[in-house]
């Protein structure tokens, strides 16, 4: 690879690319979707000494959501952290399903292992009271007065592509189950953790509780990516790569950037709220604390753009 391959890599793959949005109401059970993804991890499998994979679930858990309140009258409704846990269980399941028959196929031999996920956050965090982490499918603006009319949901729309559903998003402080992560990448495995930026939980006391939330998954990957001591984060998105006055006429993409030159950009302005500035955010950190490089791009695309050949790429 043109960076070298070394060291752990930390792979986070967004929750839109788990569904299939021709089906109209996105198939969760798609195996074809799974698939590009886990070539992708296979093949980083066999050229880095580590491999860590995380997911995000904005959309499942939106769907989860979204059957709680259509069946409350029959079930009890469950907890937006159990919506959470489960989502990383099913999403878990698919992806260590699908990249161990790519890796027996290959005739890798490692073992994967995919883990239901704490983290921790603070209870008093902003975020409650400012809910911003989009879920659930894109609706027109009519459709979201409704919503948030009728089923009192907090809407916004999400950087010109409709409206959503926004829950809060609190800061992640730790992963719980890091040292157990740790110790599986230690062992050779390829893990799969923190999906849906891990079960939101806060401290009481001597014990710990879930609460309602939903954790960004690119900022609690950052965190995992820094405490595993990884050299390369990258994030799997929507877009081939970053770009400035993205969607208007004059969008340009950013190939290299510098950490110091994309902090200036974020106080321009340049990235949206509800799209691309989390993973810009996540970057940032991941680098501040000691990350050799981070990687923006597309399923599909990541072994390229680790070569430098496209992605973003953001460096200390």
């Amino acid at each position: 690879m043109g960076e070298g391959p070394t060291g752990t890599v930390v792979v986070a793959i967004g929750g839109n690319s788990m569904i299939d949005p021709s089906s109209g109401r996105g198939n969760l059970d798609t195996h074809d979707l799974a698939r590009e993804v886990c070539e992708e991890v296979a093949t980083l499998a066999r050229l880095f000494g580590s491999v860590v994979v995380t997911h995000g679930n904005g959309p499942q858990v939106g769907f989860e959501l979204i059957r709680n309140e259509m069946a409350c009258s029959t079930v009890p409704p469950d907890r937006m952290d159990v919506n959470v846990a489960a989502t990383q269980g099913y999403l878990g399941y698919l992806l260590q399903q699908v990249l161990g028959d790519v890796l027996e196929e290959r005739g890798q031999d490692i073992p994967v292992s995919s883990l239901v996920t704490q983290v921790e956050v603070d209870p008093s965090d902003p975020g409650f009271g400012n809910p911003t982490k989009p879920v659930g499918p894109f609706y027109t603006a009519g459709v979201a007065a409704g919503l948030q009319a009728g089923r009192g949901w907090a809407m916004k729309e999400d950087a010109g592509r409709g409206w959503r559903r926004v829950v809060p998003s609190p800061k992640p402080l730790k992963i719980l189950e890091l040292p157990c992560i740790r110790a599986l990448v230690n062992q050779g495995q390829i893990v799969i953790c923190a999906g849906g930026g891990g079960v939101p939980v806060i401290r009481r006391g001597p014990r710990y509780e879930g609460i309602a939330a939903v954790i960004d998954k690119d900022l609690a990957s950052a965190l995992l990516a820094s405490g595993l001591g990884a050299d390369t984060f990258v994030i799997s998105t929507g877009v081939p790569q970053v770009y400035l006055d993205f969607g208007k006429p004059g969008q340009r993409p950013v190939s290299r950037i510098t950490a110091g030159e994309l902090r200036d950009l974020v106080g321009q302005g340049h990235f949206a709220a509800g799209s691309m500035l989390p993973k810009i955010i996540a970057s940032l950190e991941f680098l501040s604390s000691g990350g050799h490089r981070v990687v923006i791009t597309c399923p599909g695309s990541i072994l390229p753009s680790l070569e430098g050949e496209s992605g973003t790429t953001i460096v200390p």
